[in-house]
């Protein structure tokens, strides 16, 4: 099952509010989905991006990808920043126990 971090349209005619939900990735844009992870309403100035920051990296580290749209949220918010740095630092870590082994 491949998962992705998409935006789900709610709000009134011409009034758009977004979920930033969990979906497989041929399920339909409104359609059904795994867990709600925040909010984005572009209407507001500055637009409000509220992120479960946790569980968008856990869904993250279990292989999820995130739309191009989200993904510029991500890093508006500064998760994606904070995610990456986390990963480059644990297998950098990980590298030196590897040549130790052999």
């Amino acid at each position: 099952m491949a998962t992705k971090i998409k935006l789900t349209r709610m709000g009134m005619k011409k009034q758009p509010t977004y979920r930033v939900v969990i979906q497989e990735a041929r399920s339909k844009r409104d359609g059904k989905f795994i867990e709600n992870l925040g909010l984005y309403d572009p209407r507001q100035n500055p637009p409000l991006v509220q992120l479960k920051a946790e569980r968008v990296n856990y869904w993250l580290k279990a292989g999820a990808t995130p739309t191009d749209s989200v993904g510029r949220l991500l890093k508006m918010a500064g998760i994606t920043d904070k995610y990456y740095k986390q990963r480059k630092q644990t297998k950098t870590a990980q590298a030196p126990t590897e040549a130790q082994s052999e």
